[in-house]
C-alpha cells in the first residue's frame, strides 16, 4: 500500500559512463546531471513499483532539481527519496543525492500511476493517415 512518508534509495558509482562527457551534458569526467536525474527516477519506481497493483506501473512526469556539487569518477551516489504527496494516480517525491564529500543535488520529482497494457497500446499507436 502506498503512504505519505515511504522512503527508498539507491546508489551507483561514478564511472566513465555516466559522467557529462559520456552524456553530451558536458565536456568534465564528472557525473552528469541526466545520470543523477536517472538514479532519482530509478529509486522511485523501485520504492513503490512492489507496492501497485498487478498490471500497473508508474512514468516519470515532472523533474525539478538542482545540481549543486561534483562527483568524481570513483565516488558513489546515493539517492534518498521520501513519497511526500498522493494525489490520485500521482505522487510526489522529495529526492536528494549524495557523495562522499555531501549533497550533491535535490529538488522533487512526480510520477503517474499508469496501466502498462494501455500505456504501451496508446503508446505505440499509429497515427491514421
Amino acid at each position: 500500500m502506498l503512504e505519505v512518508g515511504m522512503k527508498g534509495q539507491a546508489q551507483t558509482e561514478v564511472n566513465l559512463d555516466n559522467t557529462a562527457k559520456a552524456f553530451c551534458s558536458g565536456a568534465l569526467d564528472v557525473f552528469a546531471t541526466p545520470a543523477m536525474i536517472s538514479l532519482m527516477e530509478e529509486t522511485c519506481w523501485k520504492m513503490i513499483q512492489p507496492e501497485l497493483e498487478e498490471g500497473e506501473g508508474s512514468v516519470g512526469t515532472m523533474v525539478n532539481i538542482s545540481h549543486t556539487a561534483p562527483s568524481a569518477v570513483g565516488r558513489t551516489v546515493k539517492c534518498q527519496a521520501t513519497l511526500t504527496q498522493i494525489d490520485g494516480r500521482k505522487l510526489t517525491f522529495e529526492v536528494e543525492c549524495s557523495d562522499e564529500n555531501g549533497v550533491v543535488g535535490k529538488g522533487t520529482h512526480e510520477r503517474f500511476i499508469i496501466n502498462n497494457e494501455k500505456f504501451m497500446a496508446k503508446a505505440t499507436r499509429q497515427k491514421a493517415d
